[in-house]
């Protein structure tokens, strides 16, 4: 071995601890930077080389120190748990927001409440039992019902209103997650070519972790490598793969669907996690069992309540007489007993049924009877009463689940950027040792320098 080769060692080592100094710098300036992972220079010893000739017997020394790369100090796992509690949290935020709107829109209890509503209807009755024939009480009623009805009308906009807000929403986080795709595979494939040249894609690999993030936030995507491709997947369904991303579109109102290119068969997306999931879940149509999209779900409800008042009420004013002495008719119009739709037909006291059949022109025994309907088992009120609470208890349900999936999410975070979040502390300790380690090889070359000059001055010059 050559006395030249120990200012190469020491050259490896200056060279290593600038690249260690370069990369800690890097971690420091980039602490505050949102999504980046750190990293370390990864050191080797370079070894020794073969002996030949005289000198093979003797031990070969190494020859320095390579940087083998930098390597990006991410930890899959605690990635994956971010992603999947990020479309937890998602999913859980966007169905407590709603649902509290839907609370909202009910204003019970209050004044403005259909409850408190229905209660100056059911004692406009008791006013009209008292005073039969009477115009003022019977004013009262009439107006009284079309508060109610009024009311059932606006609870019922409120909702529609709500519900294209949420399909609006959803068309946003839709084409936000196409685009995100879009920027995936290209990552993907400037990532591929990056790393085939050669060259450090640490912060492609960064970006690209964040936009996966965005996107299990959003549908609840996963990600993954399948033989050497990077993949993101929603449910069990590519969204991208590669460099091909795919496009979603809204079918129906209330899911999701692709197509690939070249006429392939549509592929629906079964979307379990995410905002877009929770938007979904609320745009679904209603059905028997009460378990369809919340917001369909409700006006189905007003409707009920709706339908149940106008049959009750207009059966129990058919029992009765009229101030012009005929058969009480409808009170609501029967072809029109939705909450959207719910009308009142009567228009004076004389149209009023307010006495029995066998009555005299002061009995009032049947308005009496239409209010008590209001304490009725499975009557209107009976009914909206178990309306309200349900949807409470769904609120209060929901409301819990977010908190729930907003600290799984906390612990997470703190996971992940405890494992790979840069530490300030950690990386002066770096930044001290790296300084070092070339102060130390530094002085190593001086020496080799010194004693190269020794022998090539100096030798030989002895007794002159």
């Amino acid at each position: 071995m050559s006395t030249f080769s120990g200012l190469n060692t020491a050259m490896t080592g200056l060279n290593a601890a600038r690249v260690g100094l370069e990369t800690t710098g890097n971690n420091i300036i980039n602490v505050n930077t949102p999504g980046y992972t750190r990293q370390r220079a990864e050191l080797t010893a370079v070894g020794a080389l073969a002996s030949t000739g005289l000198i093979a017997s003797r031990p070969g020394l190494g020859q320095g120190v390579s940087v083998a790369g930098i390597s990006r100090l991410a930890d899959a796992h605690l990635e994956a748990r971010l992603n999947a509690t990020s479309g937890a949290v998602g999913q859980a935020d966007t169905r407590a927001a709603a649902l509290m709107d839907i609370e909202a829109t009910l204003r019970e209890p209050g004044e403005n409440g259909l409850s408190a509503i229905l209660g100056k209807f059911w004692n406009a009755w008791e006013g009209v039992a008292n005073q039969p024939g009477e115009a003022a009480p019977a004013t009262v009623l009439i107006s009284s019902a079309n508060d109610v009805a009024a009311r059932l009308k606006l609870m019922h906009g409120e909702l529609s209103d709500q519900w294209s807000a949420q399909h609006s929403a959803l068309e946003t986080m839709t084409a936000e997650v196409n685009s995100t795709a879009a920027r995936v595979a290209e990552l993907n494939a400037s990532i591929t070519s990056t790393i085939a040249a050669g060259g450090n894609a640490n912060e492609l690999l960064d970006q690209r972790g964040m936009l996966v993030t965005r996107l299990a936030e959003l549908a609840g995507a996963t990600s993954g490598e399948n033989e050497g491709v990077f993949e993101v997947k929603i449910g069990n369904d590519v969204l991208v793969s590669g460099k091909t991303p795919h496009e979603l579109t809204i079918a129906g109102g209330t899911s999701l669907e692709t197509s690939a290119a070249g006429g392939a068969p549509t592929v629906n997306f079964d979307v379990q996690g995410g905002r877009i999931a929770g938007a979904l879940s609320l745009l679904g149509p209603a059905n028997d069992t009460g378990t369809g999209g919340a917001i369909a779900q409700m006006a189905s409800s007003l409707d009920a309540v709706a339908k149940n008042l106008a049959e009750t009420v207009n059966a129990a004013h058919q029992q009765g007489i009229t101030g012009d002495d005929l058969p009480g008719g409808n009170f609501f119009d029967p072809t029109a007993t939705t909450a959207a739709g719910l009308t009142v037909v009567v228009s004076s006291a004389n149209e009023l049924a307010t006495r029995s059949k066998d009555g005299g022109k002061l009995d009032g025994s049947n308005a009496l009877a239409i209010a008590q309907l209001a304490t009725e088992k499975g009557g209107a009120d009976d009914q909206w009463s178990t309306v309200v609470v349900s949807s409470g208890l769904a609120a209060q349900a929901e409301a819990q689940q977010s908190v729930n999936a907003a600290l799984a999410h906390n612990a997470a975070a703190s996971q992940q950027q405890a494992a790979t979040g840069v530490s300030l502390d950690e990386e002066n300790v770096a930044l001290l040792a790296y300084q070092h380690a070339y102060q130390g090889a530094a002085r190593v070359m001086t020496a080799v320098d010194e004693m190269l000059d020794t022998l090539i001055n100096r030798t030989g010059i002895v007794g002159r």
